[in-house]
């Protein structure tokens, strides 16, 4: 084949083919793009759809890996060296300050170590130090300067040591980290630095190497793909001819034109073969064709599936009785080999109670619909009721036949379970909203016909008729108040004082409340833990619930029987089926009896505020309310495990507490009736209640203010009224509670004493059941022995809040 050089100067690049026929006009068109008569034009079309960019982006993917490796290399290189400086500089604090910072910590010198350490401080790169002083003293020396960090530290703890009689003893610790924040801020400067020299150099040399290769090859690859695109084989053109600058000698190119040209000249040999394969063809896109349609089918119907997704999947024939369920069925207690060939309305419970919603379900299948979301209610093999939501799709064949429906379920239950507790819960803050506004005037009302009898029995204490009448008073005002506070505590409206209570020492206190209580036919068994947590709860809240839950097992046992008390440590989490959906660390307080147990209709109703199985007149219904309104308030839950004819076993869980010293209970002393000289100033808004406080407090001794509201109150202190102790209500009228009077009390008067008191607290005092720290509280309603020592406890400590 000749060059370039002996053709015409004149001659094209290309000599032009004739017109292509049709049929092969195809050949090699996705090769070329449209040609221009300028280079620019050429150059800026390669450089959109070419193998240049390609080439460009390996050269400077390429040298981009190479850059980042060696920069990579280079800066773990200088990361060791300044870190290794580092390491170096702490050594060298380790080995020139411990002798000195040992002796000063020996002689307890603080001034010294204090110079000392800032010395180290200013060292570079050093962030902290600290000095630890080994002393089994109280309040050992710990000296510190700097800011510790937690991230990009090296830290050094070198041991003080002194001699003494010629021995080695340790009496310290010094404690130096090193920041490394610099070093990475001179490294991530360097990488800087290095990357864009490298990404500049790079670019210049790629670009570089792109033109050349535009110039020496590609521009030749457009000409044979122009050449490609117009071959013709019924005309076919003269053979391919570059433009190429003489003299040069033969290279790549060369041997590709001169192949390429022989291999036109079996193309038309070729070309009956082609017309062959392409029957070969035809063939095979026929049996691609009926792939396609079997795939459209198999993905038409996973389509289905994936637009009505849920919990399992199912397909029902003509007669809508279940054919196909899925394997994930089982995971809901239930088994498709039994619900195969049966229909969704054979298991359905509520078919009678809700037929018209099952006749209209049954009308949409008939009428071969699609239908979303029908709910319904069913058991799984074990027995247990689910609630079900159900998509379906109906489907036909080719033909327009209906062959059945195909769809999904979802099981509900979890979601209605949720939703009724829901209601309970908005149930409950009904409850606890009557409770306390019942609470708030009841107990001002116990308040006064308890400290009234108090009175009254003092004056017939030599009329032994008249005091027994007062004594029965007494007692149902005590038992008013007793319902009161158990409303209360179910509501979850009681204010909490919880501290670290040893549990085992509590239950032991309280199994000797227990036996009068319980009587000689009951036998009392204790079960303690030897390492029983401490536990964060109120004490008399926990006693309180004991009691009751003893109380019920000896109801339980009216021929005798035998209580079980028991204590155990238990890690718990949602799926541990124990009580309501908790999580963490309780304590336990189990009560077992060996009575009748509770029968399995009423085991989840035996929390509800007064419900009872007692007769009229035996009980209130609020013992085990209350102890489930005090777990939740505290923050636990209570568990029951019962058998007819076997016994029952209630389990109290409290929370762990974090601390490690539990404050032991100690029995309960006697109150004594304290007096005192003070002036108190009374802020009640109950009229009756005003004047039983200001005579009890008059018969103590104490003078008194008083005032009808916040208002009355404040324009006594303003006035300049003299008093040691502020004593309010807390719900009070006039816009302002009890919590907002003494705040504002003590704007004008830093460092007053209060002592609040309600029969109901509302949020003011007391948040998600605890009672604010530092708040004193002398719940209604309280007797005179009770008011002295609140007084008296108030006065004699430190200011409260």
């Amino acid at each position: 084949m000749a060059n370039a050089g002996d053709e015409d100067p004149k001659r094209g690049r290309v000599i032009a083919p004739a017109a292509a026929k049709p049929g092969l006009a195809g050949i090699g068109a996705a090769l070329a793009p449209p040609m221009s008569a300028s280079r620019l034009s050429r150059l800026f079309n390669w450089t959109r759809s070419g193998v240049g960019p390609r080439l460009l982006a390996a050269v400077l993917l390429f040298s981009s890996v190479v850059t980042l490796m060696l920069t990579g290399l280079q800066l773990y290189l200088d990361y060791d060296r300044e870190v290794g400086l580092i390491e170096t500089r702490l050594d060298e604090i380790g080995r020139s300050t411990t002798g000195s910072l040992g002796e000063s910590l020996w002689n307890l010198d603080q001034n010294q170590l204090k110079l000392q350490l800032d010395g180290i401080l200013r060292l570079p790169d050093i962030r902290a130090a600290e000095v630890r002083e080994i002393a089994d003293r109280p309040n050992p020396i710990r000296m510190a300067v700097g800011e510790p960090g937690t991230r990009s530290i090296v830290t050094r703890d070198y041991p003080l040591n002194t001699k003494v009689q010629g021995t080695a003893r340790p009496i310290g610790v010094l404690h130096v980290e090193a920041t490394l924040t610099d070093v990475y801020q001179h490294l991530l400067n360097r990488a800087l630095v290095i990357l864009a020299s490298q990404a500049a150099k790079t670019f210049l040399v790629s670009f570089f190497i792109i033109y050349m290769f535009h110039l020496l090859v590609t521009r030749h690859l457009v000409a044979i793909a122009e050449f490609v695109s117009k071959y013709n084989l019924a005309r076919p053109p003269p053979p391919l001819r570059l433009e190429r600058r003489p003299p040069y000698d033969a290279d790549e190119l060369d041997k590709v034109i001169e192949a390429f040209n022989a291999m036109c000249a079996n193309l038309e040999r070729a070309y009956g073969e082609l017309r062959e394969a392409n029957a070969n063809l035809e063939r095979d896109l026929t049996i691609r064709r009926r792939a396609e349609a079997d795939a459209r089918a198999s993905e038409e119907r996973f389509r289905d599936y994936a637009e009505t997704a849920s919990d399992w999947f199912w397909e029902t024939g003509p007669d809508h009785c279940f054919t196909y369920l899925s394997d994930r069925v089982i995971a809901f207690g239930m088994d498709p080999k039994v619900r195969i060939g049966t229909r969704r309305i054979d298991t359905a419970l509520d078919r009678v109670t809700e037929s018209e919603k099952w006749r209209a379900h049954l009308a949409t299948l008939d009428r071969h619909e699609p239908f979303r979301k029908f709910e319904y209610r069913g058991r799984d093999t074990t027995g247990r009721m689910h609630h079900f939501s159900v998509n379906g799709k109906p489907v036909f064949d080719a033909d327009g036949r209906f062959t059945g429906y195909r769809g999904s379920a979802t099981d509900l239950t979890a979601q209605h379970e949720t939703e009724e507790r829901l209601r309970q819960a908005q149930k409950m803050d009904a409850i606890g909203q009557l409770t306390g506004g019942v609470a708030h005037d009841f107990n001002n009302v116990l308040t006064v016909i308890t400290g009234t009898i108090e009175i009254i029995r003092e004056g017939l204490a030599d009329k032994p008729e008249l005091s027994a009448i007062a004594q029965l008073i007494d007692d149902a005002a005590a038992r008013g108040a007793e319902i009161t506070s158990q409303l209360l505590t179910f509501a979850r409206r009681q204010p909490l004082e919880p501290r670290e209570i040893d549990v085992n020492a509590l239950v032991i206190e309280t199994a000797k409340l227990l036996k009068p209580i319980l009587g000689e036919h009951i036998e009392i068994e204790t079960r303690l833990a030897d390492d029983a947590w401490s536990a964060m709860a109120d004490p008399s809240q926990l006693s309180a619930a004991i009691v009751n839950l003893a109380v019920n097992a000896r109801d339980a046992m009216p021929g005798g029987g035998r209580l079980t008390l028991e204590t155990a440590n238990r890690e718990l989490d949602d799926t541990s089926g124990v009580g309501d959906a908790v999580r963490g660390a309780f304590v336990m307080v189990a009560v077992g009896d060996t009575g009748h147990g509770i029968p399995a209709d009423i085991r989840e109703r035996v929390f509800e505020p007064f419900f009872t199985t007692k007769g009229v007149g035996r009980g209130t219904g609020l013992g085990l309310s209350m102890v489930y309104g005090f777990a939740k308030q505290t923050g636990g839950s209570v568990a029951i495990e019962s058998e007819e004819g076997r016994g029952t076993v209630m389990r109290l869980l409290l929370p762990r507490s974090k601390g490690e010293a539990p404050a032991r209970t100690a029995p309960v002393q006697p109150l004594v009736t304290a007096r005192g000289h003070e002036t108190i100033l009374v802020v009640e808004d109950d009229p009756l209640v005003q004047g039983y406080v200001i005579a009890q407090l008059g018969s103590l001794g104490y003078r008194t203010l008083v005032a009808g509201d916040g208002a009355s109150a404040l324009a006594l202190v303003d006035q300049g009224a003299k008093f040691d102790l502020l004593f309010t209500d807390i719900i009070m009228p006039g816009g302002m509670n009890g919590r907002e009077l003494a705040d504002a009390v003590r704007l004008r008067r830093p460092g007053v004493r209060v002592l609040y008191t309600s029969g109901y607290t509302d949020n003011t005092i007391v948040h998600e059941g605890h009672l604010d720290p530092g708040v004193a509280l002398l719940g209604k309603p309280y007797r005179k022995a009770e008011l002295s020592e609140k007084i008296r406890e108030v006065l004699a400590g430190e200011p409260l809040g």
